[in-house]
């Protein structure tokens, strides 16, 4: 079975019918494509929950209760006074980084283009604000429990995570006079107050059932659980490892009264060659530069067609091409899970891959032959390099036989992220695409004499010969034969020739592209 399905089965013998799979985030600055595999790992668990004929929720949980931490390289030094602040209840800051007090807040102003990301990629959670679920008590009585009980969950997380906590440790923290939890001493608790002394020396008093303080990240995670009955939420494997906070979480959830989710672990996505992708390192890609880059369909494939316990190499270059073809050859030539003589290997990836095509689908149920472009990466990178409008490029794939009729709405926005990708970075050097006017000294001097005889007869029998890819392929298969050179010393000339080096595209779709006239002119000179 695909991951997905297998733990959605698993989940139902252990969880019943109603399933709440969850993930979340903290909106404390730009969000990184890494990100991506959490949500979509519990999103792909909700389809597959559904697809199962369970009752299954996706909720998405911001911890806006979340302090500011530090001052981040894009802020002002104007938020130092909001660190130990929750992210809620903070100004979101303007272009030049200083807080806007007529904005949204810090939380809203990240969050609103990541959601606005998670809807390319067909993810339409029910979004929950954590400090709106303080606000409204829902954590009331998991505070209290967790006061009541301070010892026990103590003796847990140091047991569990090897660390020492402080002797005046609490488990919960109060809002100062001045908004922050930094520097905040809790004197006393009152069911519904916590009483306090914040730094200035100022004295108050905390109310539980109000947005007024926060159980510490171990003990709110494992609350959570509880009030929104979740069943299923992927943790990354910081949070995974052992004696990290889904390890305390399990049992600090079973003594708030709550039944805990079981540990599901996914490993990172790694940046290929730079490890894994960390906003405070700087090593990241955006999800919305992510998507510019990549069709939605094809980031989905990426997380539905690896194991969660493997780690991915997100490549923003070269491999993406083998990448997107690799699902545009699924799609167009589905697995058969029912053909006979299939071994057992041959099965399981034939389910699997079934599977990763079904979830990688921006609308849940839809047929993936809707999201087929019809064009390969490689080839459409190609005539997006040589013709400046898209008109033309229709007009080519219509004159090659990739089109008949108007491209549909797949094909349109491949092409629209391709303009982008060549246009960025992130595009490989070695697919760039510049076509030679002549062949200069520089190309004669990496040719022998045979291969400059090949590109003379092919310019002649080119003059003269049907236009197509496929009797361009054949007239240079012809004249290798004929100028007495082997197949690669041929395609070789070819590439020096109409680019300067030594590789390139396939060979007769560039001649065809370049068209009949500016082919046999190049060659011949």
């Amino acid at each position: 079975m695909h991951w997905a399905d297998f733990t959605a089965e698993k989940l139902s013998k252990v969880r019943g019918n109603r399933q709440v799979a969850c993930s979340g985030i903290t909106p404390s600055g730009e969000f990184h494509i890494g990100h991506i595999r959490e949500i979509l790992s519990a999103e792909m668990i909700h389809r597959a929950c559904l697809d199962a004929g369970l009752d299954s929720r996706y909720i998405f949980i911001v911890d806006s209760m979340d302090p500011l931490r530090r001052v981040y390289p894009f802020l002002s030094e104007e938020y130092e006074k909001y660190i130990g602040c929750p992210l809620a209840f903070i100004p979101a800051p303007d272009p030049d980084g200083n807080p806007d007090p007529n904005g949204v807040s810090y939380a809203e102003h990240f969050l609103g283009p990541f959601l606005d990301a998670l809807s390319e990629i067909g993810v339409s959670p029910e979004v929950i604000m954590n400090h709106e679920t303080y606000s409204s008590g829902q954590f009331a009585e998991k505070i209290h429990s967790a006061i009541e009980q301070s010892d026990e969950i103590k003796e847990i997380i140091e047991t569990i995570s090897g660390r020492e906590l402080d002797d005046d440790w609490f488990p919960y923290k109060p809002l100062g006079s001045d908004g922050s939890m930094d520097g905040v001493t809790v004197t006393g608790y009152e069911k519904p107050f916590v009483h306090w002394t914040d730094r200035h020396g100022k004295s108050g008093s905390a109310d539980i059932r109000k947005a007024e303080g926060k159980l510490p990240w171990r003990i709110d995670w494992a609350a959570r659980w509880g009030i929104h009955g979740i069943t299923c939420e992927p943790a990354g494997k910081d949070h995974g490892a052992a004696g990290g906070s889904f390890d305390t979480g399990i049992p600090i959830c079973k003594l708030l009264g709550a039944e805990p989710p079981s540990k599901m672990v996914y490993e990172w996505i790694q940046v290929k060659g730079a490890g894994p992708m960390s906003s405070s390192s700087g090593n990241t890609v955006g999800p919305i530069e992510a998507l510019r880059l990549v069709p939605p369909e094809i980031l989905r494939y990426l997380i539905a067609g690896s194991k969660m316990n493997r780690h991915i190499d997100f490549n923003t270059g070269s491999a993406l091409f083998q990448m997107a073809d690799e699902y545009e050859r699924l799609v167009a030539n589905p697995p058969n899970t029912d053909a006979e003589n299939l071994s057992k290997r041959q099965l399981v990836a034939a389910i699997t891959q079934s599977g990763a095509m079904r979830l990688s689908q921006i609308n849940r149920g839809s047929d993936p032959v809707d999201s087929l472009a019809g064009v390969t990466f490689r080839h459409l990178s190609m005539l997006a390099q040589i013709k400046t409008s898209d008109d033309d490029v229709w007009n080519s794939l219509r004159k090659s036989g990739h089109l008949s009729g108007e491209p549909n709405l797949a094909l349109q926005n491949r092409l629209d992220r391709m303009r982008y990708w060549i246009g960025s970075i992130h595009f490989p050097e070695d697919a760039r695409i510049n076509i030679q006017k002549q062949i200069d000294d520089n190309t004669r001097e990496q040719l022998n004499q045979k291969q400059l005889i090949f590109l003379g007869n092919l310019a002649s029998v080119l003059r003269d010969s049907e236009w197509s890819d496929e009797a361009i392929g054949n007239t240079i298969r012809e004249m290798t034969s004929a100028s007495e050179i082997s197949g690669r010393e041929a395609y070789v000339a070819l590439y020096w020739a109409m680019l300067g080096r030594s590789h390139g595209p396939k060979a007769s779709a560039l001649i065809f592209e370049i068209g009949k006239t500016a082919a046999v002119e190049l060659f011949s000179s």
